[in-house]
């Protein structure tokens, strides 16, 4: 029986719509990594109060999207290579273990919502000319589908309920642009190939190499970004 899912939940108040927004803007970089938070802008551009504001902020806080320092205010975490190389190490660690359980955990009816929705990937043209390999959050997301197919809970929450939103803001800012576009979708469809034949130990290589490779590629991207802003 699939799990409660941590970043799917219904906004309800105004609060959880102020928080969607703002974590939408920062993960797709609308809002600039490393910029300060303004509260008294933020609260006039969404017609809020500062409580609603602050309420949101500290969802926000949670996701590892932003962080506070005495003295200096609120900020949008930095992209930098270091910050990467942690998120990417624990990412692996834990997203590997994810793939293995989701190897023994997935159900047939799950396998193949994910064979179709990597079907459904491929049509993309960006995909198809190796540019670049989009995926929408939630549902269209494959890591996050692999979680969800772990049917662990405790993975779930600290995988989704925690660093998702983080992962999504390295990934759309930096890594969905790539000429490694056609080799990780090729790496995803031996994944899910892995898992179809419930090998929870090849599945598990397979993501954590995956994700190796991934980190590379971003370090790459921010290295070249750092020394054109030398």
């Amino acid at each position: 029986m699939p799990l409660d899912n941590p970043t799917k939940t219904l906004a309800v108040t105004t609060a959880d719509k102020v928080f969607e927004q703002i974590q939408h803007a920062i993960v797709e970089g609308d809002i600039l990594a490393g910029s300060k938070i303004s509260e008294p802008e933020l609260a006039k551009q969404y017609q809020v109060s500062r409580s609603t504001l602050r309420e949101a902020l500290n969802r926000l806080e949670k996701c590892h999207l932003i962080e506070r320092k005495p003295n200096v205010g609120s900020r949008v975490v930095e992209c930098s290579i270091k910050g990467l190389l942690e998120l990417y190490i624990t990412r692996e660690a834990l997203e590997g273990m994810a793939c293995r359980q989701a190897a023994e955990n997935m159900t047939d009816e799950e396998i193949v919502d994910m064979k179709a929705m990597l079907s459904q990937h491929s049509t993309a043209q960006d995909l198809q000319d190796g540019v670049a390999y989009y995926q929408e959050k939630g549902d269209l997301d494959f890591h996050y589908k692999v979680i969800l197919g772990s049917h662990n809970a405790q993975l779930i929450n600290l995988i989704c309920g925690q660093l998702y939103h983080l992962v999504r803001m390295y990934r759309c800012q930096f890594g969905m642009n790539s000429p490694r576009a056609s080799r990780a979708f090729s790496e995803h469809s031996r994944i899910i190939e892995a898992i179809s034949d419930r090998d929870g130990e090849l599945a598990e290589l397979l993501m954590r190499r995956h994700i190796a490779a991934s980190r590379k590629n971003i370090e790459n991207k921010i290295a070249e970004q750092n020394k054109l802003n030398q």
